[in-house]
């Protein structure tokens, strides 16, 4: 896999990274968005330092992230038992003497 150097800016610091080649932009959108909400939080909330606003934007990041991975989990097993109910249709439409032993 091959790396670039980047570095992104948030809340007045600069982190300076090594990312996937292909990876860069979603990077910096990553590093917007975060920005972005922990100035909101910051407008919103009263707090005493820059790092009480990241833990925020973590949390809320990392919840929506879980909800969104349980979700997709039940999605796909709900679709691993529609795909079986499917499955078992054909094979009886196919091969309807396999099933009438």
């Amino acid at each position: 896999m091959e790396t670039v150097a980047a570095s992104v800016n948030i809340l007045g610091r600069t982190y300076k990274l090594r990312v996937a080649t292909g990876d860069e932009s979603a990077l910096r959108k990553a590093a917007e968005a975060i920005e972005s909400q922990a100035k909101v939080y910051g407008r919103q909330y009263a707090y005493n330092d820059h790092q009480d606003l990241l833990a925020m934007v973590a949390l809320t990041q990392i919840t929506q992230l879980t909800k969104i991975q349980d979700s997709l989990s039940y999605k796909d097993t709900d679709l691993a038992q529609r795909l079986q109910s499917i499955d078992s249709l054909l094979e009886q439409i196919l091969h309807p003497t396999r099933n009438s032993l």
